[in-house]
């Protein structure tokens, strides 16, 4: 054991054989119980010390293995509080290890060996993760557990921050004996709690109906959250939360459990007969199959355990700051993102150069900072049938080549940007007609398309290495300065040309790998190009592609009304400054709802502003109201982006949505507030704001008038009433 911090946030009791990882916020405690086996005690707010008082109760319960070779009745692993849990240790809870031995046994009993202590954070190779800047900001424990028999190694990481209420935790396994093993799950965490009424959150939700808040009591038996996709998915995202019947928005304790990955998932929460309660989270263990040699090992994403006992936007802060400091990167970490118009609703793939230029001398009238060309502009590509995976200029919409209009979008003062969608094949492609091996393809079966696409094996080198190739051409021709990265279907015919048949359960999480891998060389190579994260929407909006691009399209419904839930769902998990909202037209193209130009507007500066939409459709009077909102825009923009956003009134909960945002020194704050249905006989509401200063005034820049900030959360003010449906109010309050 060792430390090089002066200041200890792990401490080992050699006695009580129990480790404290602590900070001025949290303390999570377990001991080294009988048998060399891990048991969780506590995890929560901070406790100065612990001095034994949760040793784990034994009992004598019918049908609970006990310890091979032991004739002690009372103690099983059966009902003991966990940390690590394998298949055939006699815990018929769910197992977080699934290891099947050479001759077919998937028996194994981890044992306690060895644990260091060390300051920072290690890496986590060829996965994104939290990080630290320096050594001092963290300390990690490392504890080692073995399988005797098998000489299967396991080392479980706890990473504790200083001044965060985070704990990251992951697993390494190394196969230490002479045979082949094949791991069948292996968990990145488990976290046993004892019994309690608790609920869990999820956010499912569907294609352009992105994570909504769902929340339902724990109760006996098992819950899973998954996706089986190949991505993170629309369906079911990759974090949920455990807290108490009771907790709300501003009070109450809370658990987080954020999956720092972009591939196949599963979380589990599972109350046994006796009201413990055991969650489990990592890859999903369904289809996967990965072999690991002798001296092998192989390495968990990682999750980020936080803890909130401010209530789910305690909860929130801790996350976004979380991903914003420690997970984002590069030069647009905390950059002011630029305010975009997207042609896609304005045109579709309808458009030559002549056609885009009136779009983007709008732009620079209106004010906007970037012009994104969607897709369309490669191969031969007129519509979604043709082109993916051939990533070079169509001539006859381009036939000077993308330079030139490039370089007339930057002599309007604008930014310019362009969409790809790398990680998929077209069978009408030059690339398919040379590398019809790079598609994933069952052997003798016909692949099914989605979107008239398939989907390319980036797991293998070669494949990785053409697209990266494709790319980087034409972004050393072309000045681009940002990149939105799509991805419209999840994976199907999973097989990998490139793997032996024992070894195609590996070919899921071989994909993100590459993935990953191709996005780190991109994304170091070109540090000047602003990248944006997109899958139909938000199908891959996950921590770990936000480690490669600071900011995802949160999704492909662009209705203001259906934006409010869906950026609402998101924020739990996910700061502002990753979700790109974005004004469409209306009548909106998805929903056919008629909503005004300031509700859209609102609901869009809400996170990272743009339009999507034919600005030279636009009446003088809405030009004027564009300009207005661009100017606004730019004014609140570091607020919106960096600042503390809280959510006030959930839109799923009635008939009204509020949010707002409040400098980090609570010098201003901006609000927005939103009523859905117009009332014959309305009733009056108060809307009581939080995160001020009480001890400071606040004036309305609007109506002048002035308030102390112990008013505004307190006894909170009276909203006018506005006639007619999708209405949105915003108030700009600054420090008096």
């Amino acid at each position: 054991m060792n430390s090089t911090v002066t200041e200890q946030l792990i401490d080992f009791n050699e006695k009580q054989r129990v480790f404290h990882l602590h900070n001025n916020l949290i303390s999570y405690i377990f001991s080294i119980e009988k048998g060399g086996f891990l048991s969780h005690l506590y995890f929560g707010k901070r406790v100065r010390n612990y001095h034994g008082q949760l040793k784990n109760p034994q009992r004598d319960r019918g049908f609970s293995d006990n310890l091979p070779g032991t004739q002690d009745r009372t103690y099983s692993l059966d009902f003991l509080l966990q940390e690590y849990s394998s298949q055939g240790d006699g815990d018929f809870r769910k197992p977080a290890a699934v290891i099947r031995q050479a001759n077919g046994s998937q028996s194994t009993f981890f044992v306690y060996r060895a644990h260091t202590i060390s300051s920072g954070k290690p890496k986590l190779e060829g996965l994104p993760a939290a990080y630290v800047l320096d050594g001092s900001e963290a300390q990690t424990l490392t504890v080692t557990l073995e399988d005797e028999l098998s000489h299967v190694e396991l080392e479980l990481m706890y990473t504790i921050y200083r001044d965060r209420p985070v704990i990251a935790r992951s697993v390494k396994l190394t196969n230490k004996g002479t045979t082949t093993i094949n791991i069948e799950k292996l968990a990145s965490l488990q976290l046993d709690l004892p019994a309690d009424r608790k609920q869990v959150i999820s956010l499912p939700g569907a294609h352009m109906n992105e994570r909504h808040l769902e929340r339902e009591n724990v109760n006996f038996g098992v819950k899973s959250f998954s996706s089986r996709r190949g991505t993170t998915s629309h369906q079911m995202n990759n974090f949920i939360a455990l807290c108490d019947p009771n907790t709300d928005e501003f009070t109450g304790d809370v658990y987080g459990f954020s999956l720092v990955y972009s591939g196949n998932h599963k979380e589990e929460v599972e109350k046994d007969p006796y009201g413990a309660i055991r969650i489990l989270v990592g890859i999903n263990d369904e289809q996967f199959d990965w072999q690991v040699k002798s001296k092998q090992s192989f390495q968990t994403p990682e999750v980020l355990l936080t803890y909130s006992d401010n209530g789910f936007n305690g909860l929130s802060h801790t996350l976004h700051k979380l991903l914003r400091e420690r997970v984002a990167r590069g030069k647009f970490q905390y950059a002011l993102r630029p305010i975009l118009v997207n042609n896609w609703e304005a045109t579709f793939m309808d458009f030559n150069e002549d056609k885009l230029k009136p779009l983007v001398a709008e732009a620079k009238q209106l004010g906007l900072e970037m012009f994104v060309l969607d897709d369309g502009w490669f191969g031969h590509r007129d519509d979604d049938r043709s082109s993916l995976g051939d990533w070079q200029v169509f001539q006859k919409k381009f036939p000077a080549g993308l330079k030139r209009f490039a370089d007339y979008v930057h002599t309007n003062h604008l930014k310019f940007g362009l969409w790809f969608e790398p990680e998929m094949i077209s069978i009408d492609s030059e690339l398919y007609r040379q590398h019809p091996d790079y598609m994933l393809q069952v052997p003798g079966r016909q692949p099914s398309p989605s979107r008239d696409q398939y989907v390319l094996d980036i797991g293998r080198e070669a494949v990785r290495e053409n697209i990266h190739d494709q790319i980087s051409q034409l972004l050393d021709s072309c000045p681009i300065d940002y990149i939105k990265w799509d991805m419209n279907r999840h994976l199907t015919d999973i097989y990998s040309k490139a793997l032996p048949a024992e070894r195609q359960g590996e070919t899921f999480h071989r994909y993100v790998l590459g993935l990953y891998k191709l996005l780190e060389e991109l994304t170091t190579e070109y540090p000047n190009i602003l990248f944006e994260g997109c899958s139909g929407g938000g199908g891959r909006f996950d921590a770990g592609l936000l480690y490669y691009m600071p900011q995802s399209w949160t999704s492909d419904n662009t209705d203001a009304v259906a934006r409010m839930q869906i950026q609402y769902g998101t924020s739990l998990a996910y700061p502002v400054s990753s979700m790109a909202a974005h004004v469409s037209v209306s009548p909106n193209q998805q929903t056919g709802r008629t909503t005004s130009l300031q509700t859209r507007g609102a609901v869009a500066m809400s996170g990272v502003f743009g339009y999507e939409l034919d600005l030279t459709q636009l009446t003088v009077a809405e030009k004027t109201v564009v300009k207005k909102q661009v100017s606004l825009y730019k004014k609140i923009r570091p607020i919106i982006q960096y600042g503390t956003f809280i959510r006030l009134l959930d839109p799923s909960k009635g008939n009204h949505c509020a949010w707002m945002f409040v400098a980090t020194d609570k010098s201003v704050a901006v609000v927005f507030s939103f009523k859905l249905l117009a009332e014959a006989q309305p009733d009056f509401k108060r809307l009581k704001l939080a995160g001020l200063d009480p001890q400071k005034d606040y004036q309305n820049t609007t109506s002048g008038e002035i308030f102390g900030g112990d008013e505004l959360m307190n006894t909170g003010f009276y909203e006018s009433i506005q006639p007619g449906d999708f209405n949105s109010q915003m108030y700009y309050f600054k420090l008096v």
